[in-house]
């Protein structure tokens, strides 16, 4: 419909409302060209993308696209946010993660723009006995502390608790999270845990901490698993559902046990998908707590952290990128407060640079383009609606799905998880091995020469449950054997590209080429002639019309001089001579492998 001004001048007067049929044979058109008959909604399904669980984004949203009512922000289903003014009053909380004990470090992060703290303490971080010392000079009652412990919960949490009685820290006034979290802690471990003191420490928190949770509900375990978005949110709600059992057990009410509860997602750059999610999870919870009887309870308090899985070791600058737009859709979902990791997280303990930039990125989403002063600001967007509500859907049925087969304990331990989030991760493998899913700086504008960015050693993680893996590992693993090789010979791998014609004809093709043999580490070579390159094997690259008239000549003429295998740039046909074929789509790993392979790189 046509919205008149308040001067009653009409611009669109005169002009008909475009249909969504119009629209859809004006697609029908533009494929047309392109040399695709479809018609009608196959039109717009040509346009529409797959993504993980089922769901499908189309190239279009229109009124006819609208999603439940979400309700108003601070109020059940909390789809819009779980407080009335949101971030509005001071941001998110800027959640620095530290894992090691650092000289300066804890108080140089909250001196510039940290709003609270997240120590990995026990194995794998802090050690128990230096958490004092982590903590000297800060203001207990103004810094939160959220602790990681894992099995060393209790005695962290002990010495925490006695911190704050030996600094006059008032009961009311700490805040933060004990961390506990049985159920992730033998995700990442195998190892069970008691959960009778943990109930004893939520009954501590919830009589005399009214600002000090004691639980954490990690989805992190299964992201990094290689999860999607819905099998996140699916076991974030059977733990969170499994802990309100546990602390009901234990006698704390519904709205208590809720009270007890953070929970923390991933925050990916995918930034519709994240802010989807996080809106998703807060709808689901609300779900929850009103079926448990307690629907003013259920405002989910959330802690996103930029994915792990996306951030990459080779070229790692490009992780400040993933992780500006990560933080900017964990803003936009709402969550409550954000940990940014360090752009070579990948790479060991972060140096004050990169934890400068990484509560930098907050600071300038929040004090620069303002990004906390609207109230869940992609609400209404009928494309992000939309998504919500499918992914909620989604996320429920994975949820029931781990209801039925007894609770996410009996998933665990009965291996039943591990395998879902298994095919998941090799489904989307996939897509990374072709890189239909591409990896700046990785699988995509590699740069061989770069400089190898080196940090001090990092604990090791806790490890013995589920996989911890990462969108680089495969190309990683060739960049890996490629080093090696220049290590042991002074040289890297070569590949001679074979340009035919101008390079109106070629340089489309031969970047492509180059692009993707960089990726797997080998040095493509485009002077001079195939015998003083150095190389064994060749790539051709040229257009379509130039192989039909010389490919067979040309491949001939490597193989005379001592080519053992050629590609050629371009959709698989059958030129003689041509070995193989590199295209958009291919599986790049699985090409680099074998090449690297025959050129006895190991």
């Amino acid at each position: 419909m046509t919205v008149l001004p308040d001067d009653g001048l009409s611009l669109a007067a005169g002009f008909p409302d475009a249909t969504h049929e119009q629209w859809q044979r004006l697609v029908e058109g533009v494929l047309r060209k392109s040399g695709k008959e479809a018609s009608g909604a196959a039109a717009e399904d040509a346009l529409s993308t797959t993504l993980e669980d089922g769901l499908r984004t189309r190239p279009l949203y229109t009124a006819r696209d609208a999603a439940p009512d979400p309700g108003l922000p601070g109020f059940a289903p909390f789809v819009r946010g779980g407080r009335p003014e949101g971030t509005t009053v001071a941001g998110w909380d800027v959640r620095q993660r530290h894992a090691a004990l650092a000289d300066g470090a804890v108080l140089a992060d909250l001196e510039h723009g940290a709003t609270s703290l997240w120590l990995l303490v026990g194995a794998g971080g802090i050690p128990l006995t230096g958490l004092r010392h982590a903590l000297d000079g800060v203001y207990l009652d103004l810094a939160p502390v959220v602790l990681d412990a894992g099995r060393d919960v209790e005695a962290a949490a002990a010495q925490l608790l006695a911190l704050y009685e030996e600094r006059g820290v008032a009961p009311g006034t700490a805040r933060g999270n004990l961390g506990a979290d049985p159920l992730g802690h033998e995700a990442r471990t195998g190892d069970r845990q008691d959960f009778a003191p943990v109930a004893a420490l939520a009954a501590r928190c919830a009589g005399a901490y009214p600002g000090l949770r004691a639980l954490t509900v990690d989805a992190l375990p299964y992201h990094e698993a290689g999860g999607s978005a819905a099998q996140e949110l699916g076991a974030s709600l059977a733990t969170g559902v499994a802990y309100l059992r546990e602390l009901t057990g234990a006698g704390l009410t519904v709205e208590q046990s809720c009270a007890q509860l953070e929970f923390r997602y991933a925050a990916t750059a995918d930034q519709f998908l994240t802010v989807a999610k996080l809106r998703a999870a807060r709808r689901l919870w609300a779900r929850v707590a009103d079926v448990c009887g307690a629907p003013d309870a259920g405002a989910q308090l959330q802690h996103a952290v930029t994915s792990p899985v996306m951030a990459t070791r080779r070229d790692p600058w490009v992780n400040m990128l993933r992780a500006t737009v990560a933080t900017l859709a964990a803003g936009v979902g709402g969550a409550d407060a954000v940990t940014v990791l360090p752009f070579d997280h990948a790479l060991g303990l972060p140096d004050a640079f990169a934890r400068r930039i990484a509560r930098n990125t907050s600071t300038i989403l929040l004090e620069e383009s303002h990004l906390a002063r609207v109230i869940d600001p992609a609400g209404g967007s009928w494309y992000v609606e939309r998504l919500t509500d499918e992914l909620a859907h989604a996320g429920w049925e994975f949820f029931r799905s781990i209801e039925r087969d007894g609770g996410q304990a009996a998933v665990l331990r009965s291996g039943r998880i591990r395998a879902d989030l298994a095919s998941t991760w090799q489904e989307r493998t996939a897509r990374l091995a072709t890189r239909r899913e591409p990896v700046t700086g990785v699988s995509e504008f590699p740069l061989l020469a770069e400089q190898p960015v080196t940090r001090e050693p990092a604990p090791e993680p806790p490890s013995g449950g589920l996989p911890r893996v990462r969108r680089d590992e495969a190309f990683e693993a060739l960049r890996a054997r490629s080093d090696a090789h220049l290590a042991a010979t002074g040289a890297r791998p070569r590949i001679f590209l074979a340009t035919l014609g101008p390079a109106a004809a070629h340089t489309a093709r031969a970047t492509f080429a180059a692009n993707l043999f960089q990726a797997g580490g080998v040095e493509p070579v485009t002077e001079g002639r195939f015998a003083d390159s150095g190389a064994t094997e060749a790539v051709l690259c040229s257009s379509d019309a130039l192989y039909a008239e010389q490919a067979e000549q040309a491949a001939a003429e490597l193989r005379a001089a001592g080519a053992r295998q050629v590609f050629l740039a371009g959709r698989p046909a059958a030129y003689p001579g041509v070995d193989s074929y590199v295209f958009t789509g291919c599986d790049a790993v699985a090409v680099l492998s074998a090449t690297l392979d025959r050129m006895g790189v190991s």
